[in-house]
């Protein structure tokens, strides 16, 4: 169906036969409203310092994050059932000799090719998964030839077959089968999923075949049948703009009609499948490309009347949420194994450890393999509102502004407040800076001119409340405490950092892009 085989015949050469393939239309709206935004991952704030860190890499840099969600999408909604297999995969050299370091793939299954066996008594439990598949291959002979793929995946061992004949087989590294099944649309009682369009396959046949029969009547008025009563064809002379005289007394010549009565009830059947099919599954009439007035509705009033679509889309990110994060458990329990040491916090990473986050993962604990997901609003969202109202709540002291951030959309808030930190630091640094050549400049020109202030009043040298002036009292030094010696080496450091600033010579910096980076 999605493919766009709703016939399991053909007609003639010539014939028409209509296929509107609304199953796979309906389909790739739903996976681009529910993973058209992406998924945001969050982890403990005890070990948030080094846990999001990892998952960005194997989701951006290891794999194609975007690609990967669409194909565990698209296989849900198709097949009803998803599966997921995380391989690590090692480090290797190229024929060139250039270095390629290891990843984490995170692999999308065909659910056809998929045999798992739950434990009988928890359906979320693999005991014994069997990936079997065919593939072209070159025989001893130099000829090609169908082979037999099969791996048979326990929590102990790893088994793999090339026609029956094993070819490997090497313990589990991880200790459990590292596969995640997602099940589409959750069946109460069953391992199994239902895919999204289950409900509009046979309504979709029969659109097609109505649209058919309406292709049908209108070749057929088109190029009508002609009948002649009464007389021969051979008489008659044949072509456009003919006119035919001197037929016998009792002769009729006419077109062969029908069929067209029941033209007008075949468009309204159409309309009515259509209907169907968007109550069905859930996707509204206007979300396919109908034309429809522009308006600023707000997101909430989007929801309301998007009711059906965000039920089915609330429906479908509970089993995917999960999904992700038992994807995520295998992520961490691979790089536990393969890369301890991503395991420890980088201090030269712009993230500085807050209070209560860990700088050091332990394998052995249950929480560093605890993740959280969760999806982005998928309905538009007005800035403006959400600004106000995040304004309204950080102004009442009931928000942070990691929160605010989290709020509006970012996906790593931490990141961005350090990253925002920073920019005011600089913009500090160059003002000072800054100020420090017009300070300089302007006593410079003070001794040209020969009026030089007294840097302490403001005024001329020994002018009253001037330092150091007869009678005033004496200004102690003040206590040296270990306080005071990390401001002096402070104020040192950024004395040479003015002063690097103004006078020092910048070098030219290079930067790969983050695109050559990934």
């Amino acid at each position: 169906m999605y493919l766009g085989h709703h016939y399991s015949y053909r007609r003639q050469i010539g014939d028409a036969q209509i296929v509107l393939n609304y199953y796979r239309a309906f389909t790739d709206f739903i996976i681009n409203f529910t993973f058209g935004k992406g998924v945001n991952f969050r982890s403990p704030k005890e070990t948030e310092a080094i846990v999001p860190d990892i998952l960005e890499r194997v989701w951006e840099v290891d794999n194609n994050k975007a690609t990967v969600l669409w194909e565990m999408g698209q296989q849900g909604s198709v097949s009803g059932d998803c599966f997921i297999k995380v391989a690590y995969e090692e480090a290797w050299t190229d024929t060139s000799g250039l270095q390629h370091p290891g990843r984490v793939r995170i692999l999308p299954l065909n659910a056809a090719f998929c045999f798992p066996e739950f434990h009988p008594h928890d359906r979320e439990r693999l005991i014994r998964f069997k990936l079997k598949y065919r593939f072209w291959g070159t025989s001893l002979e130099g000829t090609r030839q169908v082979f037999t793929y099969t791996e048979i995946l326990t929590d102990d061992m790893i088994e793999e077959y090339i026609n029956d004949e094993l070819i490997d087989s090497r313990p589990n590294p991880l200790g459990t089968v590292p596969i995640v099944h997602i099940p589409n649309v959750r069946i109460s009682g069953s391992p199994w999923g239902l895919s999204d369009g289950h409900d509009i396959i046979n309504i979709n046949r029969t659109y097609n075949e109505t649209a058919t029969d309406i292709a049908d009547i209108v070749n057929y008025h088109a190029a009508p049948v002609t009948v002649i009563i009464g007389a021969k064809a051979s008489q008659l002379e044949k072509g456009a703009n003919k006119v035919w005289g001197g037929l016998p007394k009792d002769a009729k010549v006419e077109n062969l009609e029908g069929g067209a009565q029941g033209l007008k009830g075949a468009m309204e059947f159409l309309s009515m499948l259509k209907k169907s099919m968007h109550e069905m599954i859930g996707v509204p009439e206007t979300a396919l490309g109908q034309a429809q007035p522009i308006s600023n509705t707000s997101g909430v009033a989007l929801s309301i009347q998007f009711q059906p679509l965000m039920n089915r889309y609330h429906q479908k990110i509970i089993q995917y949420a999960h999904g992700l994060e038992r994807v995520n458990e295998l992520i961490l329990r691979s790089i536990a194994i393969k890369e301890p040491e991503v395991f420890i916090w980088d201090p030269t990473r712009n993230v500085k450890l807050k209070k209560g986050q860990v700088d050091r993962l332990d394998p052995n604990d249950p929480i560093t393999y605890q993740t959280y997901v969760f999806f982005p609003q998928p309905l538009p969202l007005d800035k403006l509102i959400a600004l106000n109202e995040v304004q309204s709540m950080l102004s009442l002291g009931l928000e942070s502004k990691e929160g605010a951030l989290r709020t509006l959309g970012e996906e790593f808030p931490t990141e961005k407040l350090n990253e925002i930190r920073q920019e005011l630091l600089d913009d500090a640094t160059a003002d000072g800076a800054l100020k420090l050549l017009q300070t300089q400049i302007e006593q410079e020109i003070a001794e040209l001119t020969g009026t030089m202030p007294n840097p302490e009043t403001g005024g001329a040298p020994g002018a009253p409340g001037a330092t150091g002036a007869p009678g005033a009292p004496a200004v102690l030094p003040p206590t040296m405490d270990d306080a005071l010696s990390a401001a002096d080496m402070g104020e040192a450091d950024l004395r040479n950092k003015l002063v690097t600033e103004a006078y020092g010579t910048v070098l030219p910096q290079r930067r790969v892009p983050e695109e050559y980076e990934k």
